[in-house]
This record gives C-alpha cells, sequence and structure tokens, in this order.
C-alpha cells in the first residue's frame, strides 16, 4: 500500500523556504541567496520515506508586489496553499507576527487544512529560551498542527519535521517517480542556477531586473553538454555592470554557474552567455511568460 500527500511550503522572502526543500531533497534543486525574493516559481522537492511519498513545494516569498511579476509570484504562493494536504509555515525567531504572515493565516484560517509552524534560523539565537516567546507569540493568533524549531542550514530537526509530515500522507499512488527529487527539467536548473549567481554577484535592483532565458541545452557524443544562455535585463546600464569591465563580470558569474551546473549535470558543461535589454520586462506580462513565469 503506497501513500503520499502534497505539502506547501510558503512564509516570507528570504525565510529559508528554499535552504529547507534542499536539505530535504538532499540535492540543490532550488536557488538560493541571501536577497529577498529569489525564488519566483513554485518548485516541487519529493521525499520518499519507505511506501510514502511526501511532495514538498517550494514558493515566492509572501510579499506586497510592486510589479506584474510581483503580482505573479504572490498568485503562485495563493494558488499554491489551495487543494493540499497541509501547509507549512515558516517564520524566523522573532517573537512578532508580521503582516505578510497575518494575511497568510487569514487566507488558510477556516480551509480545513493542517498548519505546521517551523520556526527556521534557529542557529542564530544566544539564548534558546527566546523561542518561547516566538512560539507564545503565533499561538496565540492561530491553532497550529505543530511547532517545529529548525536550523535548515544546519539540518537541525529537519528529520523530526519529515517524521510529522509522514502522518498526512494518505492511501494512493505517488505523484512521482521514485527516481525523481524534483518537477524541475534540466533546462529550468540550469537557468535557474545562472540567476542564482546573478543574485550573488549584482547589487541594488539589478539582479530583481535580470531573468534567464536557455536557448540552446544539447549533448555531444563524448558527453559534454552545449548551454546557450540569454541574461535579460531592465536597461543598458544595467547590461554594462553585468558584463563588467573587459567582460570580467560576466566572466565570472558565468564560470560559477557553469560548476554548478557541472555538479548537478554530472558531466562537463560548455556555457556561452550573452546579455540583452528588454526595458520594464517585469511588468510586461508577454515578456513574463515566455521567460517561463506562467501560472
Amino acid at each position: 500500500m503506497t501513500k503520499a500527500a502534497m505539502i506547501t511550503i510558503a512564509g516570507r522572502p528570504n525565510v529559508g523556504k528554499s535552504t529547507l526543500i534542499n536539505a530535504i531533497v538532499g540535492e540543490k534543486i532550488a536557488i538560493v541567496s541571501s536577497k529577498p525574493q529569489t525564488t519566483r516559481n513554485r518548485i516541487c522537492g519529493v521525499w520518499n520515506h519507505e511506501e510514502t511519498q511526501i511532495v514538498f513545494v517550494d514558493t515566492p516569498g509572501f510579499h506586497k508586489p510592486r510589479t506584474k511579476l510581483g503580482d505573479y509570484m504572490v498568485n503562485v504562493v495563493r494558488n499554491s496553499v489551495t487543494d493540499v494536504d497541509a501547509v507549512i509555515l515558516m517564520v524566523e525567531p522573532i517573537a512578532n507576527v508580521g503582516e505578510q504572515e497575518t494575511a497568510l493565516l487569514e487566507s488558510l484560517r477556516g480551509s480545513g487544512i493542517p498548519v505546521i509552524l517551523v520556526i527556521n534560523k534557529i542557529d542564530t539565537l544566544e539564548n534558546k529560551d527566546m523561542l518561547l516567546s516566538v512560539i507564545a507569540a503565533y499561538t496565540e493568533v492561530f491553532d497550529f498542527e505543530a511547532v517545529f524549531p529548525i536550523s535548515a542550514r544546519q539540518k537541525e530537526g529537519v528529520e523530526d519535521l519529515l517524521r510529522e509530515t509522514l502522518r498526512f500522507a494518505v492511501e494512493g499512488p505517488h505523484l512521482f517517480p521514485e527516481d525523481m527529487n524534483s518537477d524541475q527539467p534540466e533546462r529550468q536548473v540550469m537557468a535557474e542556477i545562472l540567476r542564482e549567481k546573478l543574485l550573488w554577484n549584482l547589487e541594488h535592483e539589478i539582479p530583481h531586473g535580470t531573468a534567464v532565458e536557455i536557448t540552446k541545452f544539447s549533448e555531444r557524443d563524448d558527453e559534454i553538454i552545449d548551454v546557450d544562455a540569454t541574461i535579460y535585463c531592465e536597461k543598458a546600464s544595467h547590461k554594462g555592470i553585468i558584463i563588467g569591465k573587459h567582460g570580467d563580470m560576466l566572466k565570472k558569474i558565468s564560470s560559477q554557474a557553469r560548476g554548478d551546473m557541472e555538479r548537478f549535470m554530472g558531466t562537463k558543461v560548455y556555457l556561452q552567455t550573452w546579455v540583452k535589454v528588454k526595458e520594464n520586462w517585469r511588468d510586461n506580462v508577454n515578456l513574463i511568460h515566455s521567460f517561463g513565469y506562467d501560472e
């Protein structure tokens, strides 16, 4: 008898949702950076335990949108917390229920969907007793199924959380083959890896105004994979910064991306990158869809 469950991980930007899903899967399927709104699409990570399969859905951070792309990201979150078996609300260890968390909990109140509170980044606390005030603040406003303090980065408490999720599984077929750990196609992973390096190396608003399109993804007879990627930005001045003096910044970004691509694919990757300007693409619905952000 097989069982399965789908569980959405939701929370504000930069709270550690992608770090958690990578820790669960045991492989990097979601990009991570210190900048908010890193995740733009919903990403499914698959965890198999004996006859049970749990599919975790990583979502963009819940925020007040300022662009059409932001509207899309918020809609992804809203759609991802309906018709699931449970929701994990991930928060930081701060004894205050913020506006984003309140809005999310209000949307879940009365839905009948069980909600688990996960307090992440406990490794940053000097005094673990502070967790009591965090738990009190959240349990006062919502009736959670369970509360788990964790450190996704150090994988502390993650196994206990996984054991808890098993009880939400219901009898039925698995949603993914057992050898799959994500629903992300290789082409999309390549694009996200490159976008992650843009987030790592660029400052201010520039990385948030970038999108990546993989225009070629093919394997040679000698197993080398050829990847052509186009980076889109919103201003000509941003293009110059991305390329850098003598092309140094683009070379650095591409070299970092290629290393991660090779680790992910398990073979050599020949990566070529270009930079093009698409002004205000984040407010152009057609361009947003063409870059893969399509509900």
